[in-house]
């Protein structure tokens, strides 16, 4: 008995004080992932964010989608992730956008707006990814 109640404290306590960190959540999985240059993993992680309208998991898909970050490098994909959090009150997000619109032509500026406009229409179910 003394046995099985040590066994029962001990898988208690990998549970509380984390297991390989299966306690972090996942933003934090996500910007572990990032950090260590997995930037696929990442990706997965931050999609779901994005989609329930995290802006700062939209802001980084943002950048990650203009380095080509676990993703194909696309302007107008990186344009409208930017605008999405710039609109949120995201100022470095607001500069890269504006940064980014000096350098694209009219037919991707077009496109990002109207894949933005979708995304947000949609609740962010219909985004781009």
């Amino acid at each position: 008995m003394k046995k099985l109640v040590i066994a029962g404290g001990l898988v208690a306590a990998v549970l509380v004080l984390g297991g390989g960190g299966a306690l972090a959540d996942p933003w934090e999985d996500g910007m572990a992932a990032y950090n260590r240059g997995d930037y696929v993993p990442a990706m997965q992680l931050f999609r779901p964010l994005a989609r329930q309208g995290n802006a700062r998991a939209q802001g980084l898909i943002g950048a990650m989608y203009r380095k080509g970050q676990g993703v194909a490098k696309s302007s107008a994909h990186a344009f409208m992730w930017l605008s999405m959090t710039a609109a949120r009150g995201d100022g470095l997000a607001r500069a890269e956008a504006q940064e980014m619109s000096r350098s694209m032509s009219a037919a991707e500026l077009a496109q990002a707006r109207e894949m933005m406009q979708t995304c947000e229409v949609s609740d962010y179910r219909n985004c781009e990814y």
